[in-house]
């Protein structure tokens, strides 16, 4: 079967309504390699739904002519829970309404399947890679989820626990292309980088929070470190990455034409789809740990003027904006220079232009960590 689709329902959390989650499967079922791709999982980041739909008009073309190789799932949708939520006329997405949790963060912890298959392992890798995947889905299979939330999560996670590729595609507020992935992912993820043209690449074992591209990444890494060479699971067995694709408002045909054409190359380049595909076109950018991610924040209350564009290098102690108060006497008294405290590519800022004290204005990908970036690495 070249292409069918699926819907699986949530739980009904109110009287007369319920949601479902639909997928799209192509190729055949349990066939090698398995990418997995999902979009909007922040419900107010739509860049990823529209990257999808170009991504499935490809993906018809190719399944009509005999040439997907693997299989591969996507979940254009990857929130309905999300993308219900419209409060005074604007949609807000990024968390849950009914409990204020982030979407992209608390997926379950799978850490637990380490004793459940420590038994079974042997010297081969590959059967260990089947052995941990089996155990992923039978765990999540247990799991008791008595809400749609974490329905949700499970169901997004027994779709993609058993993929060689996993795809989260995000959007920052104001940004230029980057992603997140395990820095023991690196740099086989490279090409991945250079095929979609991000400008930064932040890499972290653990960044804090359980986001979904790490309840996998992470879950190999912590297996092939307990396990060692005896009993070797690989580490990169799933290369799991988060794709921030620009900013909230470029929802753009072109861009999605050019961020599909991206993902086919790389899918064919890793044999999902049979075909050759080009070298990328360059090596891309090197890849920053996340700690080095310099957080600018607003010193003070006021109107933020930027002064940076997102893509651009900066050099510590630049000015990348300034908050201006417009109540201040004189009225051309200077703003509040905000200054970076790394050199590197300011990749994102924030589109809100009335700060609060201590509110992210825009992000800066260092070389080096900082020593104040510990513990939880994302911005909730």
């Amino acid at each position: 079967m070249q292409q069918e689709t699926l819907r699986f329902p949530l739980p009904r959390m109110s009287i007369g309504t319920s949601r479902e989650l639909v997928v799209f499967r192509y190729g055949r079922p349990g066939a090698r390699p398995k990418a997995y791709l999902q979009a909007a999982l922040h419900a107010d980041e739509l860049p990823g739904q529209l990257v999808l739909r170009e991504l499935r008009v490809r993906l018809d073309h190719l399944a009509a002519t005999g040439r997907i190789a693997g299989e591969i799932v996507l979940v254009p949708v990857a929130n309905p829970v999300g993308l219900s939520q419209i409060f005074g006329g604007r949609h807000i997405g990024r968390h849950e309404g009914a409990s204020g949790e982030n979407f992209n963060r608390n997926f379950p912890d799978l850490g637990a399947v380490a004793d459940k298959v420590e038994g079974s392992l042997g010297p081969d890798r590959q059967r260990n890679v089947g052995i941990v995947r089996a155990a992923l889905r039978a765990h999540l299979d247990g799991l008791a989820c008595p809400d749609e939330l974490s329905a949700l999560r499970r169901l997004l996670l027994s779709l993609s626990c058993d993929a060689d590729i996993a795809l989260d595609l995000h959007c920052d507020e104001d940004a230029a292309m980057h992603l997140y992935t395990g820095d023991l992912l690196w740099p086989q993820a490279a090409d991945l980088a250079a095929d979609l043209g991000a400008v930064a690449v932040l890499l972290a074992r653990v960044s804090g929070g359980h986001p979904f591209d790490e309840a996998l990444s992470a879950t190999f890494a912590m297996l092939s470190e307990r396990f060692g060479a005896e009993r070797p699971v690989p580490a990169d067995a799933c290369l799991s990455a988060t794709l921030e694709l620009r900013g909230q408002a470029d929802v753009d045909a072109q861009l999605a034409a050019r961020d599909a054409d991206g993902l086919v190359r790389f899918l064919t380049r890793r044999g999902v789809v049979a075909g050759t595909a080009p070298a990328p076109a360059s090596a891309g950018p090197p890849a920053t740990p996340l700690s080095g991610v310099d957080v600018v924040r607003a010193p003070a209350a006021g109107l933020v003027l930027h002064h940076v564009a997102v893509g651009e290098r900066v050099a510590p102690g630049q000015m990348v904006a300034e908050i201006v108060d417009p109540l201040a006497e004189p009225a051309r008294q200077p703003g509040i220079p905000v200054l970076s405290r790394t050199s590197g590519i300011l990749f994102a800022r924030s589109r809100e232009r009335l700060a609060r004290p201590g509110q992210p204005i825009a992000k800066v990908a260092g070389p080096d960590p900082l020593p104040d970036r510990t513990g939880h690495l994302l911005i909730d």
